[in-house]
């Protein structure tokens, strides 16, 4: 059970920091309800999984080419996070609504788990933390990656359940004056951090 409780504070250890991510699911959480925050946290942490799996078993040919393709990966992902961007600093208070359909979170989940995806870097931090926590895995430890796996979807489903819980108890004393400032505030976050990742990008390539 020890890969399970790891995995459970790799997961947190991987979603805590405020990134491009954790914007994003604030933004959703205070503009759409907290189901939509929440389920953005869901791409991330399914995302967050997937690259546990191939860091756990070492698939080296998957980490190889995702490494070789870092430098498209990188500007698509950052050409679509500052579309994003865009798209949130354009929005207006009166789009937001807690009445979700379904095919608004399906769209929500995939866009999240996408742009998580977009970074393979993730798969040298899973490694790092592997390291650090004394964890050695094989390929006869399936069931240990398993529960590693299972630990850290739910430190980060625990995590984003967390925080989208939080930020939506400030969300119905916001006005729309509010929101809409909001919405450029995080626009513009976005947009810059995907400028900067694009220009990274770029001039890692060169």
């Amino acid at each position: 059970m020890i890969f399970l409780i790891k995995g459970i504070i790799i997961g947190v250890i991987v979603s805590a920091p405020v990134g491009p991510i954790g914007l994003l699911c604030v933004n959703r959480t205070l503009t759409q309800g907290r189901k939509s925050g929440f389920v953005s946290g869901l791409g991330a942490a399914t995302a967050d999984a997937v690259y546990c799996i191939i860091a756990g078993f070492g698939f080296t040919f998957i980490s190889r080419f995702l490494m070789d393709q870092n430098f498209l990966i990188a500007v698509v992902g950052s050409l679509c996070l500052a579309g994003l961007g865009v798209k949130t600093f354009l929005s207006a208070p009166k789009e937001r609504s807690l009445n979700v359909s379904g095919g608004d979170l399906a769209h929500v989940y995939v866009s999240t788990f996408a742009l998580t995806l977009m970074n393979p870097v993730t798969i040298l931090f899973f490694l790092a933390l592997f390291s650090l926590l004394g964890l050695v895995l094989s390929s006869e430890s399936l069931f240990s990656l398993v529960l590693l796996t299972s630990g850290v979807a739910m430190g980060a489903v625990a995590w984003w359940f967390g925080l989208a819980s939080l930020v939506s108890r400030v969300h119905h004393k916001l006005t729309d004056a509010e929101i809409h400032w909001i919405n450029r505030i995080s626009g513009i976050l976005m947009i810059v951090i995907g400028v900067l990742a694009f220009f990274l990008a770029t001039g890692w390539q060169r």
